[in-house]
């Protein structure tokens, strides 16, 4: 077990922390899930050290849960799920390494968040496609290394664009880079005066170990830097909303929009989800949920540096086009709700207090990935179950999202609740547990599999789990990386 000296030796004394107030906090998070004070909290600066501090973890079989947003926790993932652990808070670990506007292409570390990264983009009018309003302090790599689901499917080639390159320290202490990076030196400097930008995400060689890290929890090693494809900043942009009464109506228009490809950013969110979004209090969210419709979809048009007016006025139109022949009026806003404000909402970084907690306090999440089409038969289990345990229905926050330029769709259901009512806080998480177990039932899968969803979702398939394991025991034969999360 890792002692306070030896770890000072490796980080210097300013980088080992054992006051318990601090160490206390890093052991907080919104997940029900079983958590556990780390005995440090260690603060590398740079690959070198990581690759150090995984070498001596290694060594006296030292627990390391690998941090690198700073805020509130809201899974169980970043938090120890054994006692004795080491938290390796990477966010100081902060550099933008390279932008090149060429290319597209960013280099990273851990630390950056997206308000760091977009003010640094947007001086070269480039910009990293979000998720649905991060938290203030999220770091980008981990959003996208764990795959949260982007506004804009369209620029996803692959499952986990835009991740193209990445430099990792492996369970065992391995340090290594993936993708076109693996074709050394690992200098990154090196690599860019002999014009290699990192951008083929595949390897090295016939394997694509970018994979094995993400969707990981940390499972599996550190990512101390990755290289991510960006985007030119469009001159013009609208994001168009319709309303419908009902989730069904809305499929015609998202399939034959995805098809298509004109959107750049799509989604769909349900009244109360919409108000979460938009409002700033309780009474606000309130107020809003009342009045605006059931559901709503969301998708912009763009026009970049070449003729971006027609561009524009052309998936403009063809949008507007398409969403009549599916019965719905896609419109700049409505009468409660303006376009350019709901995408300003859904791309900015939260204020102090996280967007979906401002209704009852706290909340908690349930998302899995299906098709578009079977969405109506998870919302109708959800709300049956929530009448069951006397959980309101209308208090529940619908979010869909298309990934993968619509192979997939993320589907995620929000119960908010007052975390100061032990009644409240008891019902959902027995709630959120039977939601969970249907929502598996039904064929939803959960490729981020948190807390129990793992074993929900990896007792389905003896078989991978037993080679999961396997693979596991290759990259972290000493079960250092985040004990208790299993990668999928």
């Amino acid at each position: 077990m890792a002692t306070k000296d030896s770890l000072k030796t490796i980080l210097g004394n300013a980088n080992v922390i054992d006051n318990p107030d601090v160490l206390a906090s890093y052991a907080v998070s919104h997940s029900f899930d079983k958590n556990f004070k780390p005995w440090y909290v260690v603060k590398p600066k740079d690959a070198e050290t990581v690759e150090k501090l995984v070498a001596f973890a290694n060594e006296t079989k030292t627990p390391l849960v690998p941090v690198s947003s700073t805020g509130v926790k809201l899974r169980g993932d970043s938090v120890p799920g054994v006692p004795e652990a080491v938290v390796v808070d990477l966010s100081g670990m902060d550099k933008i390494l390279n932008v090149n506007r060429q290319q597209r292409m960013v280099v990273i570390e851990p630390g950056v968040t997206y308000d760091r990264l977009s003010a640094e983009l947007a001086k070269q009018n480039m910009v990293i496609a979000g998720s649905l309003k991060p938290k203030k302090g999220q770091s980008v790599l981990t959003d996208i290394v764990e795959a949260v689901p982007r506004l804009n499917p369209m620029i996803q080639w692959n499952f986990f664009d835009p991740l193209r390159c990445a430099e990792v320290t492996w369970g065992d202490g391995t340090r290594m880079s993936t993708g076109e990076a693996a074709g050394g030196p690992l200098d990154l400097k090196t690599q860019w005066g002999k014009q290699q930008w990192q951008v083929q995400y595949m390897g090295p060689w016939m394997t694509d170990y970018f994979r094995l890290v993400t969707q990981a929890q940390g499972s599996m090693g550190i990512v101390t830097w990755a290289s991510l494809k960006t985007a030119v900043k469009p001159l013009i942009h609208q994001l168009y909303v319709a309303e419908a009464d009902d989730l069904a109506d809305l499929e015609g228009f998202v399939y034959k929009a995805m098809w298509t490809r004109f959107p750049d950013e799509i989604f769909i969110l349900n009244n109360m989800q919409l108000a979460s979004l938009m409002g700033k209090t309780q009474a606000e969210i309130e107020s809003l949920k009342e009045v605006l419709p059931p559901w709503i979809v969301a998708a912009s048009a763009a026009g970049r540096e070449l003729i971006p007016e027609v561009r524009f006025e052309a998936r403009s139109k063809d949008l507007i086009d398409i969403a009549q022949a599916s019965g719905l009026d896609l419109k700049e806003g409505l009468s409660n709700l303006s376009g350019r404000a709901l995408y300003q909402e859904a791309t900015s970084t939260d204020g102090d207090v996280y967007w979906k907690d401002l209704y009852a306090g706290s909340h908690q999440n349930v998302f899995f990935l299906t098709q578009l089409d079977k969405t109506g038969v998870f919302l109708r289990a959800v709300r049956e179950i929530a009448e069951d345990f006397g959980y309101p229905t209308e208090d529940i926050g619908v979010y869909i999202q298309p990934k993968h330029q619509g192979s997939s769709y993320h589907m995620e259901f929000t119960f908010p609740y007052d975390p100061d009512s032990a009644k409240q806080t008891a019902r959902v998480q027995d709630l959120t547990e039977s939601v969970s177990v249907a929502v598996a039932d039904l064929g939803g899968y959960y490729s981020r599999p948190y807390g129990k969803w793992a074993g929900i979702q990896l007792n389905k398939d003896a078989q991978s789990l037993m080679a999961l394991k396997r693979l596991q025991k290759i990259f972290d034969p000493n079960d250092v990386m985040n004990p208790g999360k299993l990668a999928i």
